[in-house]
């Protein structure tokens, strides 16, 4: 690197719209951000872990190793998220990107979750979204962080922001979906902006401490 350049952080995800998300929020560190997509022979890695905190540190751990040391990198910031429904015993949790098979689309997965509510009330349809964050640098993880929003699950899907199951989840504390209301919330008050902005803090704290 020349002096003037800056190590880059990587996100873990091959998703283009968590990535998306993902840079937005870590968009003040004052660190380029890439993502896993944009380094030629980086595989996805199987999510086979038993809890959103093992998934995000597989991904974290096993990207930075396919990036082999590749200069510039200051490592990998992985997370594992989904959604946890009360009434279908807490699924589909780590398993929200596959409920329903690899091949189901969003919204298939979000009539999925709809149908097996059936017409339960409101207060039978809590639910809360989790997030687990893991950075991934020289083989270890020195930094975990966790982030959680309870909310319920709305009857009709909503609004046209985000992707995943924000079109049925209505956070706590409001009456629309996630995806009815729109970036400045959801980057507030989601359970991935929790994790990143813990992340954010213990990562400031964590290059203060290589510059010293």
């Amino acid at each position: 690197m020349s002096g003037g350049d800056k190590p880059m952080l990587v996100v873990g995800s091959f998703n283009p719209e968590k990535t998306a998300e993902m840079a937005v929020l870590l968009n003040d560190l004052g660190v380029p951000v890439k993502s896993a997509r944009d380094f030629s022979g980086v595989r996805p890695v199987p999510e086979d872990g038993t809890s959103f905190a093992e998934n995000a540190r597989l991904k974290a751990l096993k990207i930075e190793a396919q990036l082999g040391g590749t200069a510039g990198i200051l490592g990998v910031v992985a997370d594992d998220s989904g959604l946890e429904v009360d009434a279908l015993g807490k699924r589909p949790g780590v398993y929200s990107a596959r409920y329903l098979g690899e091949d189901a689309t969003d919204p298939q997965r979000v009539r999925g979750i709809l149908r097996e509510l059936g017409e339960l009330p409101p207060e039978k349809r809590t639910a809360r979204f989790r997030c687990a964050v893991a950075f991934g640098r020289q083989g270890a993880v020195p930094i975990e962080t966790k982030g959680v929003v309870e909310g319920r699950i709305a009857f009709a899907p909503a609004g046209d922001f985000g992707f995943g199951y924000d079109p049925i989840f209505v956070p706590e504390g409001h009456d629309r979906t996630f995806a009815e209301l729109g970036a400045e919330v959801k980057h507030r008050i989601s359970h991935r902006a929790l994790a990143l902005r813990a992340f954010h803090e213990r990562l400031v704290a964590f290059l203060d401490k290589m510059k010293g």
